[in-house]
C-alpha cells in the first residue's frame, strides 16, 4: 500500500505526489498527501517558511475543489501567515469566502491580490461580482462596511509578481514555455486600454456578422493597444479556427493562457485546434486540465469523447 511508505518520502516528493493527485482530480488523496509533506517538513531541519506556506496553500486548493470551504478558509490564513501576500492563497481564499457568501472579506482578498498584479483575470472578475452583490444586499454606502484593505508594499508587490510568474504550474507545456512573457508586459496606458476595448468592440461585432478575416484584424489591432487584454487572445483565437488557421489559434490561446493559466476558453479552443491539428495527446490534455477547473463542462466532455475515440 502507497501509505506505508509515505513515512520514507520526503516532503519535497509527498508535495509532488500531492501535485499529480491535483492534477488527475483526486483533490482527498491530494489534500492527504500535503498533510503529510506539511508535518515532514515541520518536523525538518530545513524548515522554510516559504515552502510551508505553499504547502498550505496547496491544501486549501484541495479543500476549495472539495467544496471544503472552511478549512480552505483557515488554510490560506495559515499560508498567508507563512508567507504574506500570496496571490494563490488570496485568490483561493477569496473563492472560498465567495463561496460562503463572506463578501466583504472575499473582495477585499480579490483587492490585494490586484494590488499585486493588476492583469489577474479572476481577480477583476471576483471584484466585481462582489461589488454588484455588496452594492444589492447593503446599498450604495457598502464600502463603508469593508474591513480595510491590507497596503501590499512596493517592495512586496515587486517581488511577488515576479516569483508568481516563475512559479505558477501552468496546465501545460506550452504555457510553462512561454511564462517569463508575463513580466514582460507593460501595464497599458488608460488611453490605450479604451483604444484597444474601441478596436475590441468592433471585432466581435464582425464576428456577429460572421466576418472572421476582417474580425482577426481588428483584434490584432486591439492587442498592440492592449497586449493583456486575455479576451482579445481567445476571441482571435476562435476566429482562427473559424478560418481553419490552427496553428495561429494555438499561439493565441498560449498568449491567454500566460495570462491566466485556467481560462476555459483558452483551453477548449486550443483543445480545438489540437484536434485539428492531429495532436490528440496535446489536446487531451487541454480538455483533462479544463475539466479540473470545471468538471462539469458539457463542452468539453463531449469533446474529449470524440478526440478519444480519435486514439
Amino acid at each position: 500500500m502507497p501509505q506505508k511508505q509515505k513515512s520514507h518520502q520526503s516532503w519535497s516528493e509527498l508535495k509532488q505526489a500531492g501535485n499529480e493527485r491535483f492534477k488527475r482530480g483526486q483533490y482527498g488523496e491530494a489534500a492527504h498527501l500535503y498533510s503529510d509533506a506539511i508535518r515532514e517538513l515541520e518536523k525538518s531541519n530545513k524548515k522554510n517558511p516559504e515552502d510551508l506556506g505553499i504547502l498550505y496553500s496547496n491544501r486549501a486548493a484541495s479543500y476549495l475543489k472539495d467544496g471544503n470551504c472552511g478549512e480552505c478558509v483557515k488554510d490560506c490564513s495559515m499560508s498567508l501567515e507563512l508567507y504574506p501576500f500570496n496571490v494563490k492563497s488570496l485568490l483561493r481564499r477569496a473563492a472560498a469566502y465567495e463561496a460562503l457568501e463572506r463578501y466583504r472579506q472575499a473582495y477585499v482578498d480579490y483587492k490585494t491580490a490586484l494590488q499585486i498584479d493588476c492583469n489577474i483575470a479572476a481577480a477583476h472578475d471576483g471584484t466585481n461580482r462582489m461589488t454588484k452583490a455588496l452594492t444589492e444586499a447593503d446599498g450604495p454606502s457598502w464600502r463603508e462596511k469593508l474591513p480595510p484593505i491590507p497596503t501590499v508594499p512596493l517592495s512586496v508587490r515587486e517581488k511577488l509578481s515576479q516569483q508568481t510568474t516563475a512559479n505558477t504550474p501552468t496546465p501545460n507545456r506550452a504555457a510553462q514555455q512561454n511564462g517569463s512573457r508575463e513580466t514582460k508586459r507593460n501595464t497599458p496606458s488608460d488611453k490605450d486600454m479604451k483604444r484597444g476595448q474601441a478596436l475590441k468592440e468592433e471585432g466581435n461585432a464582425l464576428v456577429k456578422k460572421g466576418e472572421h478575416k476582417k474580425a482577426i484584424e481588428k483584434y490584432s489591432q486591439s492587442l498592440k493597444h492592449n497586449p493583456t487584454e486575455v479576451t482579445t487572445f481567445t476571441n482571435r483565437a476562435l476566429c482562427y479556427l473559424s478560418v481553419r488557421q490552427y496553428r495561429e489559434a494555438v499561439r493565441d490561446c498560449d498568449e491567454a493562457l500566460v495570462i491566466d493559466s485556467s481560462n476555459i476558453k483558452a483551453l477548449y479552443r486550443r483543445a480545438q485546434a489540437h484536434k485539428e491539428l492531429k495532436d490528440v495527446k496535446a489536446s487531451v490534455d487541454d480538455l483533462n486540465n479544463l475539466l479540473t477547473v470545471e468538471p462539469n463542462n458539457a463542452a468539453a466532455l463531449k469533446l474529449l469523447q470524440e478526440v478519444q475515440r480519435k486514439k
